[in-house]
């Protein structure tokens, strides 16, 4: 199975690079499952319903959320009828919505697309993330119950990240971090045979302090007084993300690489499928 799995898009301008290079990626590489972390997509916190909507009309498969999951207040509503609208699993247990969704992919396979938040150095109020991964996965294991499985472990920590991936590796097909907006280098293929990346970085516009106007990031860290809200950057967006390409037979890795498209970041592209 061909999956692209594409990191948090940032306001209108990330929003502009999944319709301006998804399609083409999806045709030109053949893709079987696409996951779009979403979360930051309305004015750089949270998302709507039309939005939702926009990211399935331009291929995306299922779409994931983290911290930012409810500042669109609509997104408390309308989750409910959006059924590959993924939210942290582990919130609180009366939070409206799904924290995973078994979904048909474009080859007519299943795949399970599990959205975790991670607790260090993040609000301490969320429920035990492994505690929470692990009857997910037991509850759905891969090749009996689905043919790929993604979980998109939403967290600040790198430790926490790797631990995710460790904990689930032989039982999932990638294991991919989110929410730092900073792609990471790490992108292997572990021991068991999960796929991971400890962040898939931002789609959004590079120019930026984490997709952020720079102004106002700059002028807290100087003053330490916020003086104005903060506002998306406006600059031509880069497409960021990760491709993987699973074995059939058994639902894990053979081949994992970074993609970046567009923007002010190197371009990059799995060798492996162009």
């Amino acid at each position: 199975m061909r999956i692209l799995f594409v990191g948090d898009v940032v306001g209108r301008t990330g929003r502009t690079a999944i319709t301006d290079h998804l399609p083409g990626m999806i045709r030109d590489w053949s893709l079987d499952l696409v996951i779009v972390n979403g979360e930051n997509a309305a004015g750089g916190f949270g998302i709507t319903e039309a939005i939702y909507q926009e990211f399935l009309d331009a291929g995306a498969d299922a779409i994931t959320l983290g911290n930012h999951a409810w500042n669109q207040k609509e997104a408390l509503v309308f989750i409910e009828r959006a059924p590959r609208l993924i939210r942290p699993l582990n919130f609180p247990r009366h939070s409206p919505g799904r924290g995973s969704a078994l979904v048909d992919t474009k080859n007519g396979k299943r795949a399970l697309v599990v959205n975790a938040i991670g607790r260090v150095f993040m609000e301490p109020s969320h429920n035990d993330p492994f505690a929470a991964v692990e009857r997910e996965l037991d509850a759905c294991r891969l090749r009996e119950s689905a043919d790929a499985i993604v979980v998109d472990f939403h967290g600040e920590a790198t430790s926490e990240k790797q631990g995710m991936g460790y904990f689930c590796d032989g039982r999932v097909s990638l294991v991919v971090g989110t929410h730092t907006h900073v792609p990471t280098a790490d992108h292997q293929i572990l021991t068991g045979g999960t796929a991971y990346m400890s962040d898939a970085g931002m789609t959004g516009d590079y120019d930026s302090v984490i997709g952020m106007q720079k102004e106002e990031p700059l002028h807290r860290f100087i003053t330490g007084i916020p003086s104005s809200r903060f506002e998306p950057a406006g600059g031509v967006a880069t497409l960021s993300g990760v491709a993987v390409e699973t074995d059939d037979a058994t639902g894990l890795a053979v081949k994992i690489a970074p993609v970046r498209a567009g923007g002010r970041l190197e371009p990059a592209v799995p060798g492996f499928w162009t």
